[in-house]
């Protein structure tokens, strides 16, 4: 059986008071759930203690480790260079903000030897404030008809088998990179599960996701995906899957069944 290492990748902007909490609970989740994994902490360009108080961590324990950025660049940027710097053959990613109960998600991790990727969905949306909840709810709505998708969240935290992504190009650098990785590969044919989790609420700093900023690189990112899945050359074609996913492994046991039958 294939033993499953996790790399979490924990964006952080400017949350000195919110990123030890958000890094120990997952440590702890490792220990509850019997996970080897490591964290990368991607420091996105933060002017307060972010990056010393990542850096303190880093000397208790071996497990964490830290990206930099000079400025901020975005949260799918910093996802996606969390990934090129994995060491893990399953990545997700918990922001530093504390939002997320690791222990909520990570116990589907072993969903992951049978398909590619795990999708969870808030069940307690009632936490996040009724402008939040709609806002996602409009996004999600958006994204489904869009990209004749079904998911029940779009923007949550996601586990991913990593070779499924590293043949992929991440256009999204801000919060739709989610999105635009589960239309890309869904579309391609790769195995996922949708489960149910919980989310906590942040108890201090401010939400970077409700912003102009943010809301401009959504929209941006939301026409460049529809160009990529519908515009000429597009990234829409089920070919080009890696042979060491789920999907392909189970697809090859499926046709070698039915040469033998």
């Amino acid at each position: 059986m294939e033993k499953l290492f996790l790399s979490v990748i924990m964006p952080a902007l400017n949350e000195e008071s919110n990123i030890l909490p958000a890094i120990r609970s997952t440590l702890k989740a490792f220990k509850d759930l019997n996970i080897k994994g490591e964290i990368i902490a991607v420091n996105d360009g933060s002017t307060d203690h972010t990056g010393a108080l990542i850096r303190e961590m880093m000397a208790q324990d071996p497990r964490v480790r830290m990206l930099k950025h000079e400025k901020p660049e975005g949260i799918g940027a910093s996802f996606w260079d969390g990934v090129q710097s994995a060491r893990g053959n399953i990545v997700t990613m918990f922001s530093g903000d504390n939002e997320n109960i690791p222990f909520e998600a990570l116990r589907y991790i072993d969903l992951l030897k049978h398909v590619d990727i795990v999708v969870p969905f808030v069940y307690n949306r009632g936490g996040r404030g009724r402008f939040r909840e709609f806002l996602s709810s409009l996004f999600r709505t958006i994204i489904n008809l869009s990209f004749r998708m079904n998911l029940n969240y779009t923007n949550g935290t996601v586990l991913y088998r990593k070779s499924i992504l590293d043949g992929m190009h991440l256009q999204s650098k801000g919060f739709l990179f989610q999105a635009e990785i589960l239309v890309k590969m869904i579309r391609k044919g790769y195995l996922f599960a949708e489960v149910p989790y919980s989310i906590g609420k942040r108890n201090t700093g401010t939400s970077k996701a409700i912003s102009f900023r943010s809301f401009f690189n959504v929209v941006k990112g939301y026409f460049l995906l529809l160009l990529a899945i519908y515009g000429p050359g597009s990234e829409n074609r089920p070919d080009g899957m890696v042979h060491d996913s789920a999907t392909f492994i189970r697809w090859k046991g499926m046709m070698n069944g039915k040469n033998h039958s």
